[in-house]
């Protein structure tokens, strides 16, 4: 399979919904319960794409673009950006629907990087 096959089989999606224990004293989730959310889909995303051991080395910008308020539905969509030979680009957006509306609004997106490691914890090349 090649490169841009991977790539889009490794696409990963996720559903949640932003339930009372999650919220801060705005009504609107944790920004680090977010993250969490994104790290996790990132990861999920960069083990389908090489099926290797994957462990997260760094963030890039994280854009909080809209609160995501109690009781929304929130869809996490991870995709891979740049492939390099040790170094894997993942991008996540969040996006927000309400319950019983057709809107969706994108609320937050950022990117993770990710490095395939062995059993020793030690890179390995992305691709053989």
């Amino acid at each position: 399979m090649n490169t841009e096959e991977l790539k889009l089989k490794a696409e990963t999606r996720q559903v949640k919904i932003v339930f009372k224990n999650l919220i801060n004293d705005h009504n609107t989730l944790f920004g680090g319960i977010a993250l969490q959310w994104m790290d996790e889909v990132a990861y999920i995303t960069a083990t389908r794409f090489c099926r290797k051991k994957m462990v997260t080395i760094s963030t890039g910008k994280i854009d909080f673009k809209k609160p995501i308020p109690y009781g929304t539905i929130a869809e996490l969509v991870g995709t891979i950006g740049n492939v390099g030979n040790a170094k894997l680009e993942i991008n996540v957006k969040i996006y927000i629907e309400q319950k019983y509306t057709e809107s969706r609004e994108l609320a937050v997106e950022g990117n993770f990087y990710f490095a395939a490691v062995d059993d020793d914890n030690q890179p390995v090349k992305l691709l053989d």
